[in-house]
This record gives structure tokens, C-alpha cells and sequence, in this order.
């Protein structure tokens, strides 16, 4: 399977932005029960204010997942689906949408090739522009797929909207970007290791022709953007395709959260936490420390690999394929 083929004219920038919020969406779609299953396992053991013990202990991703079912219903495995699908339309297609205008910013004019710099500074760049976009709606997400841990506490609101509103009031506006910095940090380091990978292992797949057992080096230049290449008449067919993007996509899942674990307990942790809890980040991540020791820091690491791995996966190549979609349609629709 090699997907559609690259359309002889480059997508642009808003046909970018809507295929990744697209993407992101069709991944949410296909991997939030494991997205779910993460938060559980980071929360678990977590001393809650006021002092509250949970009546379910989760063991592995499918013992989770698994429980969810048997204690809470089919139902709980995508609870706070619908901010998370809010919040792919505004972070997916800010964070992955904009990153490769952002990295021609960055690019020295009259450079041949886009240099390691400028993928981190543009990397870095649109993962913090979108999480304090999209802030609210990952606190409204992540306290909805923590509201069964503790099976005798009450529902903390009866829908998207109230938990917006409930938030706001209760907490004031600042309780909707709860955890902003942990989680800009994280995203930044996610960037890195998820967007720029997969951009430098594309580009290397291309380059080498891998994919096809080739040596690619005579004839065939750097590849510089996530965008497809765009094969001259009479060339070979392109690499360009399903599989190239597959494995790009499932190495930039592994990099990612090898190196974002740590920083995505903490701001798991922190933004599911009640008022007063933790005075800062910093406090939480002490008390993490101090709770469960540094293997705290990479609790729920394997449905945080299976979760991300398969969301890049299925995100990479949905938005490689929707650009074209999009860009060809663009033509028919003129």
C-alpha cells in the first residue's frame, strides 16, 4: 500500500493546518482507550487532598483497560473524548499544521537544506503556541479520564461544558491553564522527539531509499520538509509513501516517549490535581519523587509507548494522505 501520489503542486499552509487537526483527530479516535489507560496508571498511588484511598488497583495496560470495563463500563474508555477531540482541532493543527512555515522562518535564506536548529527551534516553537491555545481543553480531558481512580468520589461534572464552567468558577479562569508550564515543557521535548525525528527519519528514508533496499544517493536530494515530494517528469515512483511514513512515524514514537515520560507524569499529575494540592509543578514533581522514587517519573511508560507509538502512527500517515487528499481536490474545486 503506497497511498495516494504527491500532487504536483505543494500543499499549502491551510490545507496544513486542516489536515493535522484532522489527523489528530482520526488518532484520538483510534487510540484514547490507551491515552485513558496512561492517565490511570500515572495517577495511581497518588495521595490526593482531601486524603482519599482508590478501591481499584490497575495492573499492566490491559488489566487497566480491562477493569475500566468490568468496574465502570465500556463508556469510561473514552471519557473526555469529546475535549480531547477539541483539543486536537486547535493543538494538532498548531503544533503539526504550522511546523513546517515556522521551520522555513528559521532556515537561513539561500540554504540548501534546513539544518537540526532550526526543526528544534520551529519544534519548540509551535508545541508552545499550541498548548497555550489548547490548554484548557487537556485539563477539562485529563480530569474527565481520571474521574473513575477514585470509585467513591462523586462525578466531578456532568459534562464538557460544566466542566468548563465548573473550572472556571470554582478555580477561576488560571485553573483552565493549570499546569501550562510542565506541559509546554513537555511538548517541547515531545516535539523534538516526535516531530523533528520523524522529519530527520523521513528525510533519511528518502534520501537512502531504504524502503526499497536502493542505494538512493545518486540523484536524489535532501528532502527538507514533512510535506510530499513532488516527483519531476519521467523520474522513478516515489518513496513517498505509506510505508516510509509508517516506520518514520513508529521510531518518532519510541524517541518521544523515552525522552517526554518523566514530564508527562508530572503533568498528568499536577493537572489532575484538587485546589491547594500542590502549590507548583516543582512541589509535585518532589512529591512524586518522594512518594514512588525516580521509577515514579515513568510510571504508565508502556500504554505511554503503545498510546503515542500508534498515535504517530496512525496520525503521520492520516496527514500525509489528507494533504494530498486536500491538495488535489483543490484544483476540482476551483
Amino acid at each position: 500500500m503506497v497511498g495516494l501520489k504527491p500532487p504536483e503542486v505543494p500543499p499549502t499552509a491551510t490545507v496544513k493546518f486542516v489536515s493535522a487537526g484532522m489527523a489528530g483527530c482520526i488518532a484520538d479516535l483510534c487510540t484514547f482507550p490507551l491515552d485513558t489507560a496512561k492517565v490511570r496508571l500515572q495517577i495511581q498511588g497518588e495521595v490526593r487532598i482531601p486524603r482519599t484511598i482508590s478501591s481499584v488497583e490497575y495492573r499492566g495496560v490491559l488489566g487497566t483497560l480491562s477493569t475500566m470495563v468490568r468496574t465502570e463500563g465500556a463508556r469510561s474508555l473514552y471519557s473526555g473524548l469529546v475535549a480531547g477531540l477539541q483539543r486536537q482541532m486547535s493543538f494538532a493543527s498548531i503544533r503539526i499544521g504550522l511546523y513546517d512555515s515556522v521551520k522555513q522562518l528559521y532556515t537561513p535564506k539561500g540554504a540548501e537544506n534546513t539544518g537540526v536548529a532550526a526543526r528544534l527551534l520551529a519544534g519548540c516553537t509551535t508545541g508552545a503556541v499550541a498548548v497555550a491555545c489548547a490548554q484548557p481543553t487537556d485539563v477539562v480531558k485529563v480530569r474527565f479520564q481520571a474521574s473513575g481512580a477514585l470509585s467513591d468520589s462523586p462525578r466531578r461534572y456532568s459534562g464538557t461544558v460544566d466542566a468548563y464552567r465548573t473550572i472556571a468558577r470554582e478555580e477561576g479562569i488560571r485553573g483552565l491553564w493549570r499546569g501550562t508550564l510542565p506541559n509546554i515543557a513537555r511538548n517541547a521535548i515531545i516535539n523534538c522527539g516526535e516531530l523533528v525525528t520523524y522529519d530527520l527519519l523521513k528525510d533519511a528514508l528518502l534520501r537512502t531509499r531504504l524502503m526499497t533496499g536502493e542505494d538512493g544517493m545518486e540523484g536524489h536530494g535532501q528532502v527538507p520538509s514533512l510535506t510530499p515530494q513532488h516527483p519531476t517528469p519521467g523520474s522513478s515512483p516515489p518513496l513517498d509513501n505509506v510505508p516510509c511514513h509508517f516506520v518514520a512515524a513508529f521510531g518518532a514514537g519510541f524517541c518521544a516517549t523515552v525522552v517526554a515520560s518523566p514530564v508527562d507524569v508530572v503533568k498528568t499529575r499536577y493537572m489532575n490535581a484538587s485546589p491547594g494540592q500542590y502549590r507548583n509543578a516543582l512541589s509535585c514533581l518532589l512529591a512524586l519523587l518522594m512518594q514512588d522514587g525516580p521509577a515514579g517519573l515513568y510510571k504508565g511508560f508502556v500504554p505511554s509507548f503503545l498510546r503515542l507509538g500508534s498515535w504517530n502512527v496512525v496520525m503521520f500517515v492520516s496527514y500525509e494522505q489528507l494533504q494530498r487528499a486536500l491538495a488535489l481536490a483543490r484544483p476540482a474545486l476551483a
